[in-house]
């Protein structure tokens, strides 16, 4: 039996990045970068406007001057900008030459059709954006191992840039064993039970960005599951659930072990999930989750979540922490490692009462999970704790935002 620590380590150890691919930017959300990208030109690609106003000279503060052009946006400037003119421009219309400011419409005066009223006081270089002030040309604005979201894509529209190189998504393949398990879409008899882990598994893995399949449940019975195994080696990890204990039908390690599984490691001290096994078959990786439906859940966001962002290419694959505090006293049974979902409104965290290994109510509602060593078994109310976050969603059902002040 492992740590906690010492099977995450030997994941991290073991699992590569797969491969790369080309894909468009607008298919490339949640992937991430391959290689680094350098910006081709400056942006912007020239001085321009950052208001609707008038290009003018800082001399004429305070004066009346005459309007001798207008630019729009697109145009190329064709006059150059002289004391007591003013040249009339459009929010990224390129700058004239001579001009030394850009005054907003709101603050100037009309005098007469062509003619307006500057302020007292102009600032030099006012309201410019200035070429090369965004990105400059030839620097790096997307590293390698990068995520990609929505305002990646604008980044990479602006530099022209229609495909992007990436790591190729994870394939995940998932079955389970156990007779008395159904598929949700079937009729049960009153001595079945539905299969609620398959779903949650091909659900959790799709969120992470995996390409995912599963295969029929596995029949209660070695050669069943060895024809399962066969079919899926063509995956880069696959996902088991149930037969990984002592019992007489729990035949999923002997069957991998005789398809030529190597074990990583068959069991680690944590408390649920206990008999989690990692291991390969040539280039697939295996991981063989407890059927209850809360371990496997507890230990995929352990173990299985680590692998599945080191096989997309991810730099962001160690457990993350939040800081913060229990809202109420909690007792727990000490002794081993153990691991308590709770619910996190951003202020604090309350472990779901009743969460049992074979239960599934809690898995909905856990937004994280706090570990716990052997000599915990009591935390008071406002104690601060690390909490490793599952999901995170910081808006409110109330108004909470507050703003920054002295």
């Amino acid at each position: 039996m492992v740590s906690i620590d010492e099977a995450l380590d030997i994941i991290y150890r073991t699992v590569k990045p797969k491969n790369r691919h080309i894909v468009p930017i607008e298919n490339s959300i949640g992937k991430i970068v391959a290689r680094e990208y350098r910006a081709s030109f400056d942006l912007p690609r020239f001085d321009n406007s950052a208001m609707d106003g008038y290009a003018v000279k800082l001399a004429d503060a305070n004066r009346a001057v005459n309007i001798v052009d207008t630019i729009y946006a697109g145009d190329i400037p064709t006059r150059e900008l002289r004391v007591g003119e003013a040249i009339k421009i459009m929010t990224g219309a390129p700058i004239p030459k001579g001009c030394e400011a850009i005054v907003p419409i709101e603050d100037i005066k009309l005098l007469t059709e062509n003619s307006i009223l500057l302020p007292p006081t102009i600032k030099k270089d006012a309201m410019i954006r200035w070429r090369g002030e965004d990105i400059k040309g030839g620097r790096v604005f997307l590293k390698t191992n990068s995520r990609i979201t929505g305002y990646t894509t604008a980044l990479l529209a602006s530099q022209g840039i229609s495909h992007i190189e990436v790591y190729r998504e994870p394939k995940i393949t998932i079955f389970t064993t156990g007779e008395e398990l159904k598929a949700h879409y079937e009729k049960i008899e009153a001595h079945q039970l539905y299969n609620s882990n398959l779903p949650m598994f091909y659900s959790r893995a799709k969120e992470l960005g995996c390409d995912v399949s599963y295969i029929s449940n596995s029949a209660d019975s070695l050669d069943e599951v060895k024809k399962s195994i066969q079919e899926a080696l063509d995956a880069d990890l696959i996902l088991t659930s149930a037969g990984v204990s002592v019992g007489d039908r729990d035949f999923t390690i002997k069957a991998f072990k005789e398809s030529g599984m190597e074990i990583l490691f068959s069991q680690v001290d944590i408390k649920p999930g206990k008999p989690t096994t990692f291991g390969k078959i040539g280039s697939s990786l295996i991981v063989n989750l407890p059927g209850n439906p809360l371990a496997s859940m507890v230990n995929f966001e352990m173990f299985v979540k680590p692998i599945i962002l080191k096989l997309s290419g991810s730099l962001e694959f160690y457990h993350q922490t939040i800081t913060t505090k229990m809202r109420e006293d909690y007792k727990l049974r000490g002794g081993r490692y153990s691991v308590i979902l709770g619910e996190w409104d951003g202020d604090s965290f309350m472990p779901i009462k009743n969460q049992k290994p074979g239960m599934i109510s809690p898995l909905d509602r856990a937004d994280g999970m706090v570990v716990t060593t052997p000599t915990i078994n009591f935390f008071s109310r406002n104690q601060i704790i690390k909490m490793i976050p599952i999901k995170v969603n910081l808006g409110s059902s109330s108004k909470k935002m507050e703003f920054m002040q002295k």
